[in-house]
C-alpha cells in the first residue's frame, strides 16, 4: 500500500512573513502547504503490516513552495524556515 491510500490531500496556503536577504524589505508571502489528514478506516484489502502503518500514522503539513519572489526586487530567494514537515 502507498502512503497515499491511508490520507486525503488537500492543499492550503498560509500567509507569513519574511525577509528579502537581497533587498532587506519585509513582505507577507503566501506559502502553500499540502495538508494530508488520516482516513478514517484502512483501505480495503491491508494486510496486517498496512493496519499496524495506519494506526501509527497521523496528520500533517509539507510545505509545497521552498522558494518566494520579492515584490520590490523580483529576485527569487529560499525560504529560510528549515521546517518542511508540520505535525498536526
Amino acid at each position: 500500500m502507498d502512503e497515499r491510500d491511508f490520507f486525503n490531500e488537500k492543499q492550503e496556503s498560509k500567509r507569513a512573513s519574511f525577509v528579502c536577504p537581497n533587498c532587506r524589505e519585509r513582505s507577507d508571502f503566501d506559502v502553500r502547504w499540502m495538508t494530508r489528514t488520516r482516513k478514517q478506516a484502512p483501505p480495503r484489502g491491508a494486510n496486517e503490516m498496512d493496519r499496524a502503518r495506519f494506526a501509527k500514522s497521523r496528520d500533517y503539513m509539507v510545505r509545497i513552495d521552498d522558494m518566494l519572489a520579492c515584490p520590490r526586487c523580483r529576485r527569487r530567494f529560499e525560504i529560510p524556515m528549515s521546517q518542511s514537515v508540520v505535525f498536526i
